[in-house]
């Protein structure tokens, strides 16, 4: 059974429901149990004192002798019922009856009595319960009237016996029932996880199914669908605004850097108009390059790459990445260290996926001081590929670093170093769309970049 479902609230209260559900069972079969088996008790008690009230009477109608006729009677009648009839003299010697002798530990004080009786066959010989009223006659004469009790235990266990069968089986059911019901609500539940997982993945058009029963789930389902619609409408309405924003801008500073490279050219003598418009360009350039970077967001978290998908060598594209990038680490005094394993491939955009590693590259490459070591390490641990960039940089604080992959998070709050803040954004984008994982570890020192790579099966 799947630990899940064990550990989940429905199957809690599947159990509690089967709890309740047995005690009610178990407190109404016990009733049924004690009010026949208290019926039964009283009709045999009844029988009972019948039979000695009719004994007793002709005793008082025709004495000694009509007694003993209508014993001898009624035994002849029925010789191997379960009736008992023993009739004493004072000092308890049986005078007439189909017992014997009287029964052992039976005291003349009690006005019932419950005795061993042996029954003796040819085959067996038994013990019964007998239940007996004793009676004084006129003279000192004994008279002990009773029914064998057997047939009724018989009866009282087959009872007990169909109760606990009924228990067991209403238990069964109800438990089977109850998994049933909680496995049905699980997978309701799952369901909606499931698309919720989805959702936080970046794929906002998913929504909730719907078994369109008009029941709980379907409202919730119904309600939770209505508010995602909306979410998705602002957020496509926040998107369209930043692009139109990236848009409009990025063209006029486009034309403004251009027209700033003309008149650099048209300065022939002034150095400080020269470095004026030098400086003027870069901040243009930083500008188109933010906005670049934006559009460049937007379009990957619009899923507008999904359709390029195809099968990439992870393994040689981080190598290209890692030989683009060596000589600025050689510049900087910094050891590059890659450990590649071979012949792993997943499904992705070629262009993103190494625009994303460069950007984490080059962070570790930028916040390294010189001769620090930098490692690229790719290998395949039962089918989950892993590709980790560490290096012994200053690091980043545990604190900061899910705020990283906001847009325009910078460390520096003073904003003093090159950089507009996106190349981490752009990394979660790129993440997000190939459904891989990221996390920030600290390496001690420096900061460790873990990403999980779903590979392709060979």
């Amino acid at each position: 059974m799947d630990t899940r479902f064990l550990q989940s609230s429905t199957f809690r209260l599947a159990l509690v429901y089967m709890a309740l559900f047995g005690t009610s069972v178990l407190l109404l079969l016990g009733f049924i149990y004690w009010s026949t088996a208290s019926y039964m008790s009283t009709q045999t008690d009844f029988t009972i004192n019948v039979e000695i009230g009719d004994l007793t009477e002709r005793y008082r109608s025709d004495g000694l002798t009509g007694l003993t006729e209508l014993m001898t009677e009624r035994l002849s009648r029925k010789p191997g019922g379960s009736s008992i009839y023993l009739l004493t003299d004072r000092d308890l010697k049986p005078l007439l009856g189909n017992l014997d002798r009287w029964p052992v530990n039976a005291t003349l004080d009690q006005a019932w009595l419950n005795f061993e009786l042996e029954d003796a066959s040819e085959t067996r010989s038994s013990t019964h319960h007998a239940r007996a009223r004793v009676f004084r006659l006129a003279g000192g004469y004994l008279l002990l009237v009773g029914r064998d009790i057997h047939e009724l235990e018989i009866a009282k266990q087959r009872i007990v016996l169909t109760l606990l069968w009924g228990l067991a089986i209403t238990l069964i059911l109800g438990g089977f029932g109850s998994v049933m019901m909680g496995r049905s609500t699980m997978r309701r539940i799952e369901a909606i996880n499931e698309a919720s997982r989805e959702i936080m993945s970046g794929d906002l058009s998913r929504r909730i199914p719907s078994r369109a029963t008009g029941d709980d789930f379907d409202r919730l389902a119904d309600n939770l669908n209505i508010m995602l619609d909306q979410i998705e409408s602002l957020m496509e309405s926040v998107r369209q605004v930043s692009d139109n924003i990236a848009h409009d801008l990025r063209t006029p500073l486009a034309r403004l850097r251009n027209r700033l490279e003309e008149l650099y050219l048209a300065v022939n003598h002034s150095d400080e108009a020269r470095e004026a418009i030098e400086q003027a360009v870069a901040a243009a350039d930083g500008l188109l390059s933010t906005f670049n970077a934006l559009l460049r967001i937007a379009h990957v978290e619009a899923q507008e790459s999904r359709g390029n998908f195809v099968p990439v060598e992870i393994g040689a594209l981080i190598a290209d990445v890692a030989e683009l990038y060596e000589p600025l680490a050689e510049q900087k005094e910094q050891h590059l260290d890659t450990q590649l394993a071979p012949g792993l491939r997943l499904s992705g955009d070629r262009d993103l996926l190494f625009q994303a590693i460069s950007n984490l590259l080059d962070n570790a490459i930028k916040h390294t001081p010189a001769h620090g070591t930098i490692r690229l390490v790719l290998d395949n641990a039962n089918g989950n590929g892993r590709l980790v960039i560490a290096d012994s940089g200053p690091g980043i604080p545990e604190s900061a670093r899910e705020k990283v992959f906001q847009r325009f998070f910078r460390l520096e709050q003073s904003r003093t170093t090159p950089g507009n803040g996106l190349g981490m954004s752009l990394v979660a984008a790129v993440v997000r769309l190939h459904r891989m994982t990221i996390r920030l570890e600290d390496n001690r020192p420096g900061l460790r970049v873990i990403i999980g790579l779903p590979l392709l099966e060979d």
